[in-house]
């Protein structure tokens, strides 16, 4: 059975007195239908009781009882619309971008599915029919679309329900049987599934293609990395060659400007000696030109004569005429000082050359180096990657008690040990004022601190500022340029030989020669007191990058 809301409208079930649907309705003796409280008010309000629609009069109030029937009707009627309501509110207003109801007058719902048969889409509300009347149920209901006409058939006004795998396009029944009646036909759903494999296929290639070029970048980038540290090595070995080169041209000519400067002493020197003299010469001859004169000046005639004879006319000089101030030679100077300079500069870019070419042979034996926890002392701090170490204030009362741990100084071992060939590993030091660094044997007393080759320890140390020492049995200060940034640490096993170089300035600092090595020999880092603060920069272990 219909319900009430399908069968009446609103108007209907309005009170007639408030215009409202009606709350508990009365029926009149004439047939009409008001709320209780609208109709009581109405007579209480009037001094003629009658109907409000009809006019009927009524000679006494009639008692008025409520119409269960039209009570029960309208509040069917108000729950459906209240339902109404809500299914209202729940569907969503369409998009810009979405499909809408093509029946929908005013606010145009989102819609919900599109007809084939009727070419139209429909909303939640309006597509009700479709599920409940047999006739409309066969029709075909896809996902909403908004061009309904390009599922149509342009020649036959047919659905495009077939798909021509000859042609490669969609027709309908009627196409089948025309154009396309001896094409390979199939279903829309295994040419989707076909195409829809093709476009895998397509899009793994693509994807593939996508994978193969980012490669490409990853190796141009690589290339321009790879490019870019090479630049930067050239760029730091021309600074070093060329600095060194100036410092030589400046040594070259303060020396040139020493030696000029020499010989215009030497003829000043002598200049200096000629005007003394001849000033001293000039201040006798004035004194006896006083003389004479004073003597001229006289009437006395005897005094005269007498003065004259003890007296010489003219004192004894020196004859100035063979005497020349030696003026120095400069002619050929500057050309004997720039051809000394070419050889100057010739061994020196042979020296420079050689030490590159030296560290670059030995960067080829660089290894990886990580440091042990398990061997340093409990002062000592490790970075995660066991890459730096540096010197805490506080010991770490978690660590347990270990004989290979450092107990008197503040060193650590590497992980990996070395018993043959040749190995090489660079620590920066740079901002550090004090540390030790170096290679030690396995048999080593870590509960003593005696770092000397007799007690299996071959290194070198910064003590102070500045101050750079190799600790050989008797301690040998060694000369760097400048302050050191970078040591690298190069080992060759067999020949017993332990050296040190400043990889900055690409030259030797210092080597341990004639050792004899019968143990396993371990990296040593020992970065010192931190000297509250003051040197408290990690040594690190860096990687090496090769001077090609």
């Amino acid at each position: 059975m219909a319900s009430a809301s399908s069968l009446l409208s609103e108007e209907q079930f309005l009170c007639s007195i408030c215009l409202d649907v009606f709350t508990d309705p009365i029926t009149t003796q004439c047939g009409h239908n008001y709320c209780k409280a609208c109709i009581t008010h109405y007579w209480n309000t009037n001094d003629v009781c009658q109907c409000p629609l009809c006019n009927k009069s009524f000679y006494k109030r009639p008692e008025i009882f409520v119409n269960t029937f039209i009570s029960e009707m309208v509040d069917q009627f108000r729950k459906s619309k209240q339902i109404k309501k809500t299914s209202n509110a729940i569907q969503e207003a369409a998009k810009p971008d979405e499909v809408c109801c093509d029946i929908c007058a005013e606010n145009k719902l989102k819609a919900v599915k599109s007809c084939l048969a009727c070419l139209t889409s429909y909303c939640e509300t309006h597509l009700e029919p479709h599920q409940r009347v047999k006739a409309l149920k066969r029709h075909k209901l896809i996902d909403p679309v908004k061009n309904l006409e390009d599922l149509m058939c342009k020649k036959h006004d047919r659905p495009l329900e077939l798909f021509c795998k000859t042609d490669n396009v969609c027709v309908c029944q009627f196409c089948t049987e025309s154009d396309h009646k001896l094409h390979q036909i199939v279903s829309l759903k295994e040419g989707y599934d076909g195409k829809k494999a093709e476009l895998g296929k397509t899009e793994a290639e693509v994807q593939q293609m996508i994978q193969e070029r980012q490669e490409q970048i990853q190796q141009v980038k690589q290339s321009v990395d790879l490019s870019k540290k090479d630049a930067d090595r050239e760029i730091a070995d021309s600074v070093h060659v060329f600095t060194a080169l100036v410092r030589c041209i400046e040594r070259s000519q303060a020396e040139l400007i020493d030696v000029i400067e020499e010989k215009m002493k030497t003829t000043e020197k002598q200049a200096v000696g000629f005007i003394k003299e001849l000033e001293q010469e000039i201040t006798k001859l004035k004194k006896r030109s006083s003389e004479l004169r004073q003597l001229s000046h006289t009437e006395d005639h005897l005094h005269l004569l007498q003065n004259l004879t003890s007296i010489n006319i003219l004192p004894p000089t020196k004859d100035w005429t063979k005497v020349k101030v030696h003026q120095s030679s400069y002619v050929g100077i500057v050309s004997t000082a720039v051809a000394q300079l070419e050889k100057t500069l010739s061994q020196e870019m042979k020296k420079l050359g050689d030490a590159i070419a030296e560290l670059r042979r030995i960067q080829q034996y660089a290894v990886d180096v990580t440091l042990d926890p398990d061997t340093a002392h409990p002062n000592l701090i490790l970075s995660g990657d066991g890459k730096q170490v540096s010197h805490g204030d506080r010991i770490r009362k978690t660590l347990p008690d270990n004989r290979e741990r450092f107990s008197k100084s503040f060193s650590v071992l590497g992980k990996r040990s070395f018993s043959s060939g040749r190995f090489y590993y660079e620590i920066q030091v740079k901002g550090k004022t004090g540390w030790n660094l170096g290679v030690a044997r396995e048999s080593i007393n870590k509960r003593i601190n005696a770092p000397t080759p007799k007690n299996g320890y071959w290194l070198i140390c910064m003590s102070n500022i500045n101050e750079y020492k190799a600790l050989a049995h008797t301690h040998v200060l060694l000369t760097v340029r400048g302050k050191l940034q970078k040591v690298g640490v190069f080992v060759d096993y067999e020949e017993g030989l332990v050296s040190f170089y400043d990889v900055e300035a690409r030259v030797l600092i210092y080597s341990f020669t004639g050792c004899t090595f019968t143990e396993k020999l371990y990296p040593y880092l020992n970065p010192h007191s931190n000297q509250s603060g003051k040197n408290s920069v990690p040594l690190t272990i860096s990687p090496v990058s090769y001077t090609n």
